[in-house]
């Protein structure tokens, strides 16, 4: 991410004339962010949008008229979008007071009888079909156009889509059998028929039921199949669709770039994969959702489709067919078996190896240019020597999102990274945030530290101290079976409050195993969707609050934690009780906190951590005595 504008008013000027044309006809056209991860469209929304309007984050909405051009975004995102954008856009800040969605705006703010242009591909058909039916008191409508307009404006200089590599994942890694996952899927739907029985006793579930599973999310594929990609947007996963017949003996059939994968590597794949599952070509999807209705004699609502799937794939089925519903392999591999939870933790700890060597380096350096001996370091050549040292671990495929290596101000850019050829220069007088995350066959990790290694501010040290609080509140949270993230989320940012501040994103996503590290149905957070899903054991979530001083400084202390069960002296309700173990294994810069700010009880929890850090993280640091006495520094208690 860079944080110059992109000259727009060429590529608008020529959407604008595709928009008028005879053959599309449309007023208004929509990039849209579905915000759904690993959904088949994700990545493409984003380029597409990020070349529209020169905006790169990963989540917003582009809304093109004939005479406007507007973003909407989150708060993630509204430093860094405000600085990308020409003139030609306006920021909407969504969240703020009287800023309305992207959805909203549609329905609210358009001329009645709006045809608005939309890529069907690029849609979920949950959304679509929800805003089709709010347009209609405008008499407005949704416009699936043939081809995707900002392609043909973007030509033949559009970056094809990557063939990645595709391999098998060791059952060592993954704890379980692709034929046992498909197993627990099917016995899915037959628990939703019973459950059917028993509201209908006149019922036939098995014949109303859904014959047929359609699966779109990347992760949920490469999840289901016990494969990986080399990479898509950083997260191992490769361009597919599958379909599962629901019978007891059914098939299961994967559609992959064959065209990409050698043949005995596409041979390998058939074997692991066994007779139960067939291999057919990406491109032959679409033909064969369409044939799905005839061939198999199918009635109403018998295909079952994630609410994440595009439009384009339920009109390919035929809406009258498709029964739209949460994903069960969302829910199924949210939650971590044995075999994942101890990859997490050996991961984690292998990655605090990396981490320490990285901080302990970056400290020495900046050290030896204040004194004049080494030349100056840019946030980018900070975040390569991160990626020297993770490459050095065994088990490690590579990075698991793009390094936010972030000093002074552009720390207050939460979702900053930075460009190798226009980036700042790393300060030791100023705050340095660092977030970044490895995958691993084991496990994915994604940690923030926030460290000053000159000396801070009071202020600098008041903020971080509550951001420490909320952390620290998190982590030692104990909460009855059935509470969602929604219910928690307040307590990372009640120390704040205190002071009147705050962050604009959720406190924690889920975090899948070698697999996307934003990971669904959970999280922490104050948007309602957080409210969805209780927390449950075995889960990973991060846990992550923060503060951001626009233009000063930004402050973030992340972990990864996974659900446990917690016993308690009573057990009120026969719920049972849960509480977090945390994963993350990296020092806390307790010379960036104002210690009298600390109860005792945080105090004892920051020193319990650095011991069990020291304990865990010292022994593989033999070899660099540089990095093994900055994390006795570090670990030292208060």
């Amino acid at each position: 991410m860079g944080t110059h504008t992109v000259p727009t008013s060429e590529r608008l000027a020529k959407l604008r004339e595709l928009m008028k044309k005879k053959e599309n006809d449309v007023n208004v056209y929509v990039v849209p962010s579905e915000d759904q991860h690993g959904s088949e469209y994700i990545a493409e929304c984003d380029e597409r949008r990020a070349f529209i309007s020169g905006f790169d984050g990963s989540a917003g909405c582009a809304i093109v008229t004939l005479d406007k051009a507007l973003m909407f975004t989150d708060g993630r995102y509204f430093l860094q979008a405000g600085q990308q954008l020409d003139d030609n856009w306006t920021l909407m800040k969504q969240g703020l007071p009287d800023v309305p969605t992207w959805q909203e705006y549609l329905i609210n703010h358009l001329g009645p009888s709006s045809r608005i242009g939309i890529d069907a591909t690029l849609i979920g058909a949950e959304n679509s079909s929800n805003l089709s039916k709010n347009l209609e008191k405008t008499k407005s409508s949704l416009v699936s156009l043939s081809t995707n307009l900002v392609d043909i404006v973007w030509g033949s200089s559009r970056p094809a889509r990557p063939k990645n590599p595709i391999f098998h994942l060791d059952e060592k890694y993954s704890g379980e059998s692709h034929t046992s996952k498909l197993t627990r899927v099917r016995q899915h739907f037959v628990s939703l028929a019973e459950k059917e029985r028993e509201k209908d006793k006149n019922a036939n579930a098995n014949l109303n039921g859904p014959k047929v599973l359609v699966l779109t999310a990347l992760d949920d594929i490469a999840w289901l199949f016990n494969l990986r990609g080399s990479d898509i947007a950083y997260n191992p996963v490769f361009f597919s669709y599958a379909v599962v017949h629901l019978e007891e003996e059914g098939k299961a059939i994967l559609f992959l770039q064959r065209d990409g994968i050698e043949t005995d590597v596409l041979n390998s794949l058939q074997e692991k994969l066994g007779e139960e599952v067939e291999i057919r070509d990406y491109d032959g999807v679409w033909e064969y959702l369409k044939s799905l209705g005839k061939e198999l004699n199918l009635t109403e609502k018998q295909v079952a489709i994630p609410n994440t799937a595009s439009l384009a794939v339920a009109e390919a089925i035929g809406t009258n067919l498709t029964n739209t519903m949460a994903s069960p392999i969302t829910s199924l591999k949210a939650i971590k078996n044995d075999v994942e939870t101890e990859g997490f933790r050996q991961s984690h700890i292998r990655d605090g190896a990396a981490l320490a060597r990285y901080f302990a380096w970056l400290e020495e350096r900046l050290q030896l240019i204040e004194e004049g001996k080494e030349k100056e370091l840019t946030e980018w050549e900070g975040a390569e020597k991160l990626e020297e040292f993770r490459k050095e671990l065994a088990l490690f495929k590579g990075l698991s999102f793009d390094t936010i290596s972030s000093t002074g101000p552009n720390g207050a850019i939460i979702h900053y990274s930075p460009d190798p050829k226009d980036c700042a220069v790393i300060k030791q007088n100023q705050i340095y945030l660092c977030d970044s995350g490895a995958q691993f066959f084991d496990g994915t990790t994604d940690v923030t530290r926030t460290w000053h290694f000159g000396t801070p501010t009071d202020e600098e040290k008041r903020a971080a101290t509550r951001v420490l609080q909320g952390h620290i509140a998190i982590d030692t949270a104990v909460f009855p079976n059935g509470t969602t993230g929604y219910i928690i989320d307040s307590w990372a940012r009640r120390a704040l409050w205190k002071d009147g501040l705050d962050f604009r994103h959720g406190t924690g996503h889920g975090v899948g195993h070698f697999l996307n590290v934003h990971e669904g149905p959970h999280g922490i957070g104050t948007r309602i969707a957080c409210n969805e899903t209780p927390l449950k054991k075995g889960m990973t979530v991060s846990n992550e609050p923060g503060y951001y001083a626009d233009g000063k400084f930004g402050i973030r202390i992340e972990n990864v934690v996974i659900v446990k069960e917690v016993q308690t002296p009573n057990n009120f309700g026969d719920k049972g009780y849960l509480g977090f173990e945390r994963l993350t294994m990296c020092p806390i810069q307790t010379k960036l906190l104002d210690q009298k700010l600390l109860a005792l009880d945080e105090v004892k929890w920051l020193n319990d951590y650095h011991a069990e850090v020291w304990q865990k993280v010292s022994p593989l640091l033999k070899n660099d005595e540089r990095a093994l006495k900055w994390l006795e520094k570090e670990c030292k208690a208060i």
